[in-house]
């Protein structure tokens, strides 16, 4: 018989995850404690912008004229517990506050609540990220508590998913990693991975432990290259060197590659951050700490860009903000997603409001989020309206829609032609034929 597929957590991850089960044929079952998301899932709709996720879901969510109806909704854990196979756990687990170490009680309730309804043979797969060492204990946890006792197994399958790209990184990998412990476990998520699989996407088969690192090396390193090219940023504007160009030439050798290394205000959202972290924190606790204080330095290099953001627009406006029209192109943490989580945008407009200057914020996805997080910031329906009287404009999400503005017309509507590129990925020659003054960080003024 086919796997019957659930799915614990509908957020971000377990949305995308459970449609994306259902497109590659599966039944599934999705589940969240939350009935707002419940009810909205079940209409077909989603709580957050992700490209082509709601059409996917639209096809398949049972009661839907037209879907495949592969996939249900539910807030029952007996539900989930007698209907799945194959249990996947796509919980959040977030920075613990005021501490750089990962919360694990959201993985550790939904383990504690299903555990204790598994009466049959039945695999739970980890996606969350989590700090190495907790399959380990999640694993005995699932055996003391399951009727089934050591029919019931685990699996740790790491997430790689890309903002913006989620669909496509879910339906076509560029990698399967699957921490196991019996070849049942690994057979099984050979079967719900056949497609990717047979399309040529490979798969890692490891332990515990380098499965649950895997995901948080990854995020250390792109973390790391991001913050390397900023401090190679940071020397270019010190010695009037051009780190776009520097970038470009260093990315040719193909053990380097070009990808992150785009200089600007850094990184933000859900994940980078708060995974680095708490890599160092459980390092720590490991007694490794020593082998990741590097990243101590990468995090501190991400949060300087910001800072010094504030810092040029200071400097364009003569030295203050108070009584001084800013115009901030971009809410989200990047393009193609309304996530405005530690977003470097929202940091930076947040400084130069609290400094004194008017801010007026557009971004085309993230204004609802942006609104709830930073309610006293200024708010336009559109990149023009944003710009209309102000004396300096700040490019910090790169957006397709930024790019294809027209400067002149701008020109026409701030009181300011000052234009900082936060994001290094304006057209700098069309934005200074237009009267503008353009700057970006690492580059030559002129």
């Amino acid at each position: 018989m086919p796997l019957k597929l659930t799915v614990i957590g509908t957020g971000y991850l377990g949305a995308t995850h459970a449609a994306a089960m259902a497109e590659l044929g599966f039944d599934v079952l999705a589940l969240d404690i939350d009935p707002r998301k419940i009810e909205l899932l079940a209409q077909g709709r989603v709580p957050m912008f992700e490209p082509g996720l709601e059409d996917m879901l639209a096809r398949h969510v049972a009661g839907i004229e037209g879907s495949s109806g592969r996939l249900r909704f539910t807030m029952s854990w007996e539900e989930v517990a007698d209907f799945g196979d194959v249990h996947f756990v796509c919980v959040n687990t977030p920075q613990k506050q005021g501490e750089y170490a990962c919360d694990m009680s959201y993985v550790e309730s939904a383990f504690g609540q299903l555990a204790p309804l598994l009466r049959r043979p039945a695999l739970v797969v980890g996606k969350s990220t989590v700090p190495v060492g907790s399959a380990e204990r999640l694993a005995e946890t699932l055996t003391a508590l399951a009727p089934a006792g050591e029919d019931v197994e685990l699996a740790w399958n790491p997430e790689f998913l890309r903002e913006g790209f989620a669909v496509q990184d879910t339906l076509h990998p560029d990698r399967i990693v699957v921490g196991v412990r019996s070849e049942r476990a690994e057979n099984l998520l050979r079967e719900v991975y056949a497609t990717p699989v047979a399309e040529g996407t490979p798969f890692v088969v490891a332990d515990y432990p380098t499965a649950e690192l895997v995901k948080t090396a990854a995020n250390a390193f792109l973390a790391t290259k991001i913050s390397f090219i900023n401090a190679m940023a940071e020397v270019s504007e010190a010695a009037g060197g051009d780190v776009a160009v520097l970038a470009e030439a260093i990315g040719y050798d193909d053990r380097i590659g070009a990808k992150f290394l785009r200089a600007g205000i850094g990184f933000g959202g859900g994940c980078l951050p708060k995974d680095i972290r708490a890599f160092m924190a459980r390092a720590g606790e490991l007694g490794a700490d020593q082998a990741l204080t590097f990243l101590r330095e990468v995090d501190s290099t991400n949060m300087r860009r910001r800072t010094q953001m504030v810092d040029m627009a200071r400097e364009a406006l003569g030295g203050g903000f108070l009584g001084r029209r800013v115009a901030v192109l971009g809410a989200t943490f990047k393009p193609d997603s309304d996530d405005v989580r530690d977003s470097p945008a929202l940091n930076v407009a947040g400084q130069i409001h609290l400094q004194g200057g008017q801010v007026t914020v557009y971004d085309p996805k993230g204004m609802e989020n942006a609104r709830l997080h930073f309610p006293t910031l200024g708010y336009a329906p559109s990149a023009q309206d944003a710009v209309r009287g102000a004396d300096v404009v700040l490019h910090l999400t790169e957006w397709r829609e930024f790019r294809e503005l027209d400067p002149a017309a701008l020109a026409e509507l701030a009181r300011g032609l000052v234009v900082l590129d936060g994001r290094n990925t304006l057209d700098a020659a069309l934005w200074r034929k237009a009267g503008w003054t353009y700057r970006a960080m690492g580059r030559p003024n002129a």
